[in-house]
């Protein structure tokens, strides 16, 4: 992309933006170089980044790259053997950590949310945990190499502290002695050349002896290392060299480990940076509520509220325009201050961006082409130096992009035809204009020239299009309209600044009757315009109604089926709550009855009675019983001997006799009288006489599965269904005999356990509870023991 257009178009302003929202110095480095793309795949995948990196911003927040900084130049001296500072080898161990982080991050969100292109770079990050550790066990944050970096270093530090606690110890006996004070400039140890000192006035030199190290400004204070302390001075510099060069091993020995990964380290250095990178390109688009485009290379251009990057929001003006489809030419005229120049690189701009993986500060569902060139010829640029003009310097711009120009290429022209004769101008505006539409190359132009209107008019793929003006207020709106030529308004602003009547008729009376017949055209049109954009706000308010009403009607559905579900699911918990008991009772006074029979006890009929009336009252009286009893009539009449189903029971039995609306049946061993209206036909005696086989009765038999879980897992259900769930788990659990059960409901809200527990509390058969101890799950598992 030609660096001049890029100038023009202030596209160095919207890099400094992007290098602002980088969290390292290799995203601002990769920011600041950024350049347009020409490859309509490569502009895809950068556009592709920056929504991946939003949708991690918007869930996860911004990637963890704190303590990033360039380790390249250091780790190419390492690989050269050239010993890296401590500070330079904690800067590798941050860029590797920094990494891992990073990626677990991004792993975090692309698990529910797929991210495969920064999936991809966080990827290849390689995992050198153990050089961090290396590193981070002997250096510190300040760069400092730590006693424990080696057996050795501790030792040499450890004899430094004692021998310069001894040395201060000699040192402060002699400056705290009563003839000292005398002596002394002032009572103090101090070090100059790495050696122990005290401060002795000039005349007492030689009282201490020693050596002289160092002597004030004004000569009256030397800095003396007494002689009583000399040999401790220099067994304490034996051990500092001990030290250093301890420390250079230990340093020498990292940068080994170091350049045996330089490749490694390099590859994740660059990894690093594009993340941060598209990283803050994604905070740019947050900054300027900026939106994803559609990209195509067919060089069609659609901008809905399209707006000037670099003007303040609260201020700029959006603009819609199209070209490429039914016009590949748009011609922009009106008043100067009107905004065309703007709109220009409005368009200019946001192709660039685009084109560099950029969100665009526009609504969804723009689109915009990638070209392979932008042109433009924009402001003044005379230049007195080569003797130019301004229509000269816009003329060699002009005769430059004629020369490089495609039929891909986009082309923005302003003022064309300017600084010259009018007449010569416009014929050379439309010269230009023809030459570059037959091109195919998409062109958007500015003029003054009512000439290049009336060609915008008679010419295939060209559109007029001008900058609003407000005759009333006479200021520019800043709204471009496409399909509408602009008027020069000169008599409308002329008249309302008060020039006289007079005037202003002889100078309509000096243009020509062309001239008249196109502005009036213009009226007609603006007028047109204007009618249809009040039916378009009548239209969108109507519209805005119409949403609301069916958004309200939506609402209100929505609120009766919400009711309406909730009371089926009410009156099903009902009914299930019903049936579980009858179920139960029914359960228990069968066991009963079968006890008695199997202890061979003969069952008199007052108890046959009984039991049938507890059955009675055990059966739900509801509504839906008595339906289903009505819809199943009976297809015959029961008679001896025909096998039945008993209702209350749900039990098959044979009917022995009858007995006005009773019927004695054959349960088994046992003979029960029931009601009519309680039996349903299965089998009758004749259907039994002709197919020779004879039914005694069914055995009442209880049955459940072999294997019963010891545990339930509850997450994700919500309470009244659990409680249902742990009733029916409990039951099940004590028909198997397990004195202990595992019920899982999660750590969540706590909603969840707090409404089991209480539950347990309540249950007949649940001895005791507790929360899960270390290795069953904690918080999340509450054990029950059974009784």
């Amino acid at each position: 992309m030609d660096s001049k257009i890029l100038k023009t178009m202030d596209y160095h302003k919207i890099l400094q933006s992007l290098a602002r929202h980088a969290a390292t110095p290799l995203g601002e480095h990769a920011s600041l170089s950024l350049l347009p793309s020409t490859d309509l795949e490569e502009v895809k995948r950068r556009l592709q980044a920056t929504d991946e990196a939003m949708t991690i911003d918007r869930l996860k927040g911004g990637a963890p790259f704190s303590g990033v900084t360039d380790i390249r130049p250091a780790v190419k001296r390492a690989r050269i053997n050239a010993m890296l500072s401590a500070n330079e080898l904690w800067d590798i161990s941050a860029l590797i950590f920094a990494g891992r982080r990073v990626r677990r991050h991004i792993e975090s969100v692309h698990e529910d949310n797929p991210v495969p292109l920064l999936m991809a770079l966080a990827d290849s990050l390689s995992w050198q945990k153990e050089l961090e550790e290396e590193i981070r066990r002997c250096i510190d944050e300040q760069g400092e190499v730590l006693d424990q970096a080696s057996a050795e270093l501790a030792t040499a530090r450890r004899e430094l502290r004692i021998g310069e606690t001894r040395i201060r110890e000699k040192l402060e006996s002699m400056i705290r002695s009563s003839s000292a004070s005398k002596m002394l400039q002032e009572q103090l140890i101090t070090i100059r050349n790495d050696r122990y000192v005290i401060p002795v006035k000039a005349e007492y030199r030689g009282h201490y002896g020693g050596i002289v190290h160092d002597q004030s400004s004004s000569g009256a204070t030397l800095f003396i290392e007494p002689e009583a302390i000399v040999t401790l001075n220099n067994k304490l510099r034996e051990i500092k060299l001990k030290e250093e060069r301890e420390i250079e091993r230990i340093l020498s020995r990292l940068t080994e480990h170091v350049g045996l990964q330089v490749d490694l380290l390099l590859s994740d250095t660059d990894c690093i940076e594009q993340l941060d990178f598209i990283f803050a390109k994604a905070r740019l688009a947050h900054e300027m509520k900026a939106t994803l485009p559609r990209m195509n290379d067919r060089g069609y251009m659609k901008l809905i509220k399209g707006c000037h990057p670099l003007i303040d929001r609260e201020q700029v003006v959006p603009i819609d325009v199209e070209l490429g489809n039914d016009y590949t030419t748009i011609i922009v005229t009106g008043p100067n201050t009107g905004g065309k120049t703007v709109s220009l690189k409005t368009m200019g701009l946001l192709s660039l961006m685009s084109m560099s993986g950029l969100f665009i500060p526009a609504q969804d569902g723009s689109q915009l082409c990638v070209y392979d060139a932008i042109y433009a010829d924009i402001g003044d640029e005379q230049s007195i130096e080569q003797s130019l003009s301004t229509f000269s310097s816009h003329l060699t711009n002009i005769i430059r992009i004629l020369g490089e120009m495609t039929p891909k290429s986009l082309v923005l022209l302003d003022e064309l035809g300017a600084g010259t004769d009018p007449a010569e101008g416009s014929a050379l505006a439309i010269a230009i204009l023809e030459h570059i539409h037959r091109l195919g190359c998409r062109l958007v132009a500015t003029t003054h020239y009512s000439e290049l209107k009336a060609y915008a008019y008679e010419r295939k793929g060209v559109i007029n299009a001008s900058m609003e003006f407000d005759v009333q207020t006479l200021r520019p709106t800043y709204r471009l309209l496409v399909g509408v030529p602009g008027r020069s308004n000169a008599f409308a602003i002329a008249e309302r600044l008060g020039l006289p009547t007079s005037i202003i008729e002889h100078a309509r009376g000096e243009v020509t009757e062309e001239d008249m017949r196109i502005e009036t055209m213009i009226a007609s049109l603006e007028e047109n315009r204007l009618r249809a954009e009040a039916e378009r706000v009548e239209a969108e308010k109507i519209r805005k109604e119409t949403e609301l009403l069916r958004a309200s009607i939506v609402e209100e559905e929505a609120k009766l089926q919400a009711e309406r579900d909730k009371r089926i699911e009410r009156a099903s918990e009902e009914a299930r709550e019903i049936v579980r008991k009858a179920r139960h009772e029914a359960d228990d006074i069968i066991t009963e009855l079968k006890l008695l029979a199997q202890e061979g006890v003969s069952v008199k009929e007052h108890l046959l009675t009984e039991a049938r009336k507890k059955l009675d009252e055990a059966a739900p009286a509801s509504k839906l019983a008595s339906k289903s009893k009505t819809v199943k009539k009976q297809a015959r009449k029961i008679e001896a001997g025909d096998d039945v189903m008993v209702y209350s029971l749900n039990q098959k039995g044979s009917v022995v006799e009858l007995a006005g609306n009773e019927a004695v049946v054959q349960l088994g061993i046992m003979k029960m009288k029931v009601r009519m209206d309680d039996l349903e036909l299965v089998t009758s005696s004749a259907s039994k006489q002709s197919s020779k086989s004879v039914k005694t009765g069914a055995n009442v038999k209880r049955t459940r599965a072999d294997n019963v879980r010891s545990e339930l897992d509850l997450r994700g259900a919500n309470l009244e269904e659990a409680i249902i769930e742990v009733d029916r788990f409990l039951d099940e659990a004590l028909l198997a005999n397990l004195g202990q059960v595992y019920i899982i409901h999660g750590k969540g809200t706590g909603i969840l356990r707090t409404g089991i527990q209480e539950f347990l509390r309540r249950h007949r058969h649940v001895k005791t509870f507790r929360l899960g101890n270390y290795g069953e799950g904690g918080t999340g598992i509450t054990v029950a023991e059974l009784s």
